[in-house]
C-alpha cells in the first residue's frame, strides 16, 4: 500500500491466510486479535499486523483504533453486512482499504487503492490554493500529524517525492 500500512477487509479466512502469508514474508509480524496493549500510541514502523474476525461493533472499534495507531489490519467480515459496511466506512477515513486478497478491488469510496482518497484531495486542493499544511489541516478538521500523513500517502500514491510535486501532479490529473 502507498502508506506501507496494510488495511484489508476480507470475506473469508482463506483470503486472510493468503494475505497474512504474503505480508509476513515481507516482514510484518502477525498477531491474532485487535486489542492493543502496547504503551506507545504510535505503532507506525513497528510492522505489527493484527488479524481476526469482526463479529460486532466493539470489534469494529478495536480494528479502527489499531489502524489509527499505525498497525496493519486484516479483518474478516461480510463487507455487505451492517458490521462490514461500518468497518469499511471507518477504515476508509484512514486511507485505502483492500477488499480482496490481491488488493486490486476498488476502495469503498469509489476510487481504487492507487487513487487519492477524499481527504487527500481536499488537502491538496487547499495547498494548491496557497494554504499552509497547518491551515489546510485545521480547515479539514484534521490534526497536523494526520494531515502530514495523508499528504505523505498522496505523494506515494502519485509517485512523487515532494509535496510541491504532489500538488502539481494532482492539479495535472484533476485538469487532465
Amino acid at each position: 500500500m502507498s502508506d506501507d500500512q496494510p488495511r484489508y477487509v476480507l470475506p473469508s479466512a482463506g483470503d486472510a491466510t493468503a494475505v497474512l502469508r504474503r505480508l509476513s514474508r515481507s516482514g510484518w509480524v502477525t498477531r491474532e486479535g485487535f486489542a492493543l496493549t502496547e504503551q506507545a500510541w504510535d505503532l507506525t514502523g513497528n510492522r505489527l499486523l493484527l488479524f481476526g474476525r469482526v463479529p460486532d461493533r466493539e470489534t469494529v472499534r478495536l480494528v479502527v483504533l489499531a489502524a489509527a495507531r499505525g498497525a496493519g489490519v486484516v479483518a474478516i467480515t461480510d463487507s455487505g453486512g451492517d458490521i462490514g459496511r461500518a468497518l469499511l466506512a471507518d477504515l476508509t477515513r484512514l486511507g485505502p482499504v483492500h477488499r480482496d486478497a490481491g488488493g486490486a478491488e476498488p476502495a469503498p469510496d469509489g476510487g481504487s487503492p492507487g487513487e487519492l482518497i477524499p481527504e487527500q484531495r481536499a488537502l491538496l486542493d487547499r495547498l494548491a490554493n496557497g494554504e499552509t499544511i497547518a491551515a489546510a489541516a485545521a480547515a479539514e478538521f484534521l490534526s497536523l500529524r494526520t494531515a502530514n500523513r495523508r499528504i505523505a500517502q498522496a505523494r506515494a500514491t502519485l509517485g512523487v517525492r515532494t509535496t510541491r510535486e504532489a500538488v502539481l501532479a494532482y492539479l495535472s490529473q484533476r485538469h487532465g
